[in-house]
Parts: C-alpha cells; sequence; structure tokens
C-alpha cells in the first residue's frame, strides 16, 4: 500500500496535469465565461505541477510497469514545460483578445501538448516516447492553425501537419528495426543488450532513423522546411511555445532513449551524423537569419541555428555535453519566451507590426520594452554575462573535451555571425528613428511572463553553477 502512494506522489506532476485537462473540458463545455476562468486556472495547474517537480527531485522511481521514469533530471525537463506554458498562458491572455479569436480547446490543447511532452521526457519504453509524441503532435498541429480566421495559420497548420506526419514514419520505422534486432522496446533490455546490438546494422540504422525523426521535431537541418512558415503563420504565443518547450520535449526524448549511448561512450557510432547536422544547422540558421526582415522568420532561423549549438553537446556523447544541454534548454527557453513575449505585446491586429522596421526607435517611445528585448538579443546572442553565454560555454568545454575541439572552433565562429542579426535589432531600437508610429496595445499579463524570463535568464547568468551542479547531481 505504501507503495503505491509513494508511486502516485511520484507521478503527481503528470497526475495534476491529466486532472486540469478533464476539468478544462468540463468547464468548457458547461461554462459561457470560460475564456477568463480557463487562462488563470492553466498557470495554476502549470506552476503547481513544475513546482511540485523541483520538490521532488528526489523521489527517483520507475512505476507503469516500467514504462515511465519520475524524479531526477527528468523532474527538471517537467518543470521547463510548465514554467514555459504558464509563461506562454500569461501572454495569451491579452493575445488571444487583441485577435478575438478566443477558443474554449486554446488553453486545453496547450494542456494535453505538455503532458505528451512529459510523457517523453520520463520514457523508459520507446512506446511511451511514441505515445508522447503523438500527443504533443497532434496538439501542436491544431494550435498551430487556431486562428481560423486567418489563411496564413490554416496554411502554417496544414505544413507542419503533412511533414510532421511523414517524419513520425522514420520515428516508427526506427523503433521496429530496433524492436526487430533487441526483440524489446524497453531501455533496460536494450541496454543489457547493446554490447551485441552495436555491432548490429538494422539496430544501428534504426537508432539513425530514430534521430532522422526527432531531428524534424528540434528542427534541425535539413529537416527544417517547415519552421520558417509554422512560425510565421501560428500565432505568435503558439510559435512561442514550439520553440522552447517543444523543443526541449524533442531534445529531453534524444536523450532518455539513449542516454546508455552518451554515458558509455558508444556513441561514437553515430558521432559522424550529429556532427553534420549540428554544423550545417549552425551557418545554415546564422546566416539565412541575416536576410529576414520578419521578426518570426528571424527568431525560427535562430531557432535552427541554436538546434545546431545543441547538437555539439550530443555529438560529444558524455556527461558534460548531457549537462550542459539540459543547462542550454533551460537558458533557452527563458530567452525565446521573453523575445516571444515582446512580440505578442508590440504586435498589432491583423499581423502588423511584425516587420523589423517596426522596431525603429522603440527605445525612445518604449523604454521599458526595449530594454528588454536588447536583454534577450544579447543573451540569444551568447554575450556574457547572460545565460546564453554559459549555455554554449558548457557545450563546447563538453565537445573539447570529447576531443571535438574542431566541432567547439565551428559553433564559435557560427555565434559570431549570428551577433549581426541580433545586435541589428538593437541598433534599429536605438540608433534609428521611428519610420511609422502605432500604438502599442497594454498587457499586464504580458509583462508579467516577460519580466520573469528576464530575471531568469540574469540569474543563470550570474549563477550558472548553481544550476549546472542540480543538473549533475541528478544525471
Amino acid at each position: 500500500m505504501y507503495n503505491n502512494f509513494q508511486e502516485f506522489y511520484n507521478t503527481l506532476p503528470l497526475v495534476i496535469i491529466a486532472a486540469g485537462i478533464l476539468i478544462s473540458i468540463t468547464v468548457e463545455m458547461y461554462s459561457k465565461k470560460s475564456e477568463n476562468f480557463l487562462s488563470w486556472f492553466s498557470i495554476v495547474i502549470f506552476l503547481a505541477s513544475g513546482f511540485y517537480s523541483l520538490l521532488t527531485l528526489d523521489n527517483r522511481s520507475v512505476v507503469l510497469q516500467n514504462m515511465l521514469v519520475t524524479g531526477g533530471y527528468v523532474n527538471i525537463f517537467y518543470f521547463i514545460f510548465t514554467f514555459s506554458a504558464a509563461m506562454i498562458c500569461f501572454l495569451s491572455i491579452d493575445y488571444l483578445k487583441k485577435y478575438d479569436t478566443y477558443f474554449g480547446e486554446y488553453y486545453i490543447l496547450m494542456q494535453t501538448s505538455v503532458l505528451g511532452m512529459m510523457l517523453m521526457a520520463g520514457a523508459k519504453d520507446l512506446f511511451m516516447i511514441f505515445l508522447g509524441l503523438e500527443v504533443m503532435s497532434v496538439s501542436f498541429y491544431v494550435l498551430a492553425g487556431i486562428n481560423r480566421k486567418r489563411l496564413t495559420a490554416t496554411e502554417s497548420a496544414l505544413k507542419y501537419f503533412l511533414l510532421g506526419a511523414f517524419t513520425t514514419g522514420f520515428v516508427v520505422y526506427g523503433i521496429a528495426l530496433i524492436y526487430g534486432t533487441a526483440q524489446s522496446t524497453s531501455f533496460d533490455v536494450i541496454t543489457s543488450k547493446f554490447g551485441e546490438l552495436s555491432g548490429n546494422l538494422l539496430f544501428i540504422t534504426g537508432v539513425i532513423l530514430f534521430l532522422i525523426g526527432f531531428s524534424f521535431k528540434i528542427a534541425a537541418f535539413p529537416f527544417h522546411m517547415w519552421v520558417p512558415d509554422v512560425y510565421q503563420g501560428a500565432p505568435s504565443t503558439v510559435a512561442g511555445l514550439f520553440s522552447t518547450a517543444g523543443k526541449v520535449a524533442a531534445f529531453s526524448a534524444i536523450i532518455v532513449s539513449l542516454f546508455v549511448l552518451f554515458t558509455s561512450g558508444a556513441m561514437k557510432i553515430i558521432t559522424p551524423y550529429l556532427s553534420v547536422i549540428s554544423v550545417l544547422s549552425m551557418f545554415f540558421g546564422s546566416i539565412v537569419a541575416i536576410a529576414q526582415t520578419n521578426i518570426k522568420r528571424m527568431l525560427a532561423y535562430s531557432s535552427i541555428s541554436h538546434a545546431g549549438y545543441l547538437l555539439i553537446g550530443l555529438a560529444a556523447s558524455n556527461s558534460e555535453g548531457i549537462a550542459g544541454i539540459i543547462f542550454y534548454l533551460a537558458a533557452y527557453s527563458f530567452m525565446n519566451l521573453g523575445a516571444f513575449g515582446i512580440v505578442c505585446i508590440v504586435e498589432g491586429k491583423e499581423e502588423t507590426n511584425l516587420e523589423l522596421d517596426s522596431y525603429r526607435g522603440l527605445g525612445s517611445r518604449q523604454p521599458m520594452l526595449a530594454a528588454l528585448l536588447s536583454l534577450f538579443m544579447f543573451s540569444l546572442a551568447g554575450i556574457p554575462p547572460f545565460a546564453g553565454f554559459f549555455g554554449k560555454y558548457y557545450i563546447f568545454i563538453a565537445a573539447i573535451e570529447a576531443n571535438l575541439t574542431w566541432l567547439a572552433i565551428l559553433g564559435v565562429l557560427s555565434s559570431v555571425i549570428s551577433v549581426y542579426f541580433y545586435l541589428r535589432l538593437v541598433v534599429l531600437m536605438y540608433f534609428h528613428d521611428s519610420s511609422e508610429q502605432f500604438e502599442i496595445t497594454k498587457s499586464n499579463s504580458g509583462l508579467v511572463a516577460v519580466f520573469i524570463s528576464a530575471i531568469f535568464v540574469v540569474l543563470l547568468g550570474i549563477l550558472p553553477g548553481s544550476l549546472l551542479n542540480l543538473i549533475t547531481s541528478y544525471l
């Protein structure tokens, strides 16, 4: 009986979200005032689940017939997912009013997508990863086109769905080959047989197909085709969710499924694949972002380059690389949440104020927004003493320790290129006069999300060791 209660307490972060989904559906069915209730209710359950996850980091266990892990670094992922979703909910309150496009399923789908992410991060079995992936992906496809009044949103949702369904096939084929060679989908069994499996061509092919499927989810080159159009067409709040929690979930699935390969050094088999797509992602994202005039497309290509930096940590295939990835994902989530938060606040009706020229002179018109956006741009560029700098630093150190110094050097070169398009926005805000005058709708709830994100970006820059030590102690 005690063990049953303990298992329940350990899975409480997921139970809270699942219960929240059922309550939200009931409220949406029977209440005409669900718009105001569901936004704040979602924030409460996300924060409750996230902070409970942090409080129970030490409660490690394997539950649900050896299918799900709780505690440790898995709970750190839980916190990133739920906290990111809570900030998106803060941004959504006024953003949805701006477009007059409140649909009850918006918050329900967001809760469902987070539940899928949590299943992926805690998976102990390949089928659990696939279940979590599908729950998250289907929610994302609908969220991308949630604003049915805009053709661009419908177009982005259709592109995302078609490409997503295609790449899910890679994941399924990869799982099929892994199962065919290992005779099991359990990570424990695959780990115990890894010595003999590592020489099996079908097994290695299965692992590579699995990675190709998730390369789409993390927006790595050449599986990035959906990113610019979907980010631009989807509501800005939804694009913010895709680029933060969605990316973290995909990386968490790769880490938990291939953890034994990382910690045993056996990852060398697929290091060439990871190294090549890392370099291509970094440089493609950084170079093409320079040519963008739309801020959402610029952030989309920025997301591709950051996927490249994170892949350096995977290519390093050591515990330092995994710790660096988790730190980087936390830092990147707060940086990008803040950047998309300000985009949501500045954006006008009918998708106006999304061009970079709209930010000319913002420093004199809205000094607080300009200062916060500058902080996020500096951090995304990797300029010290902000969180983005230390994220890249830990990743590059892990690569050097894995004798991949050349990869770290290319990462630094890509970072230098990216400084241009990040700082270009800062220059436009402070050193150019406004070309057009427009009114920015006040959003107190949106500012709360931006301020909280900024605080985390600064804190992780000042005290990076505290989070890294926490992550390392639970690997």
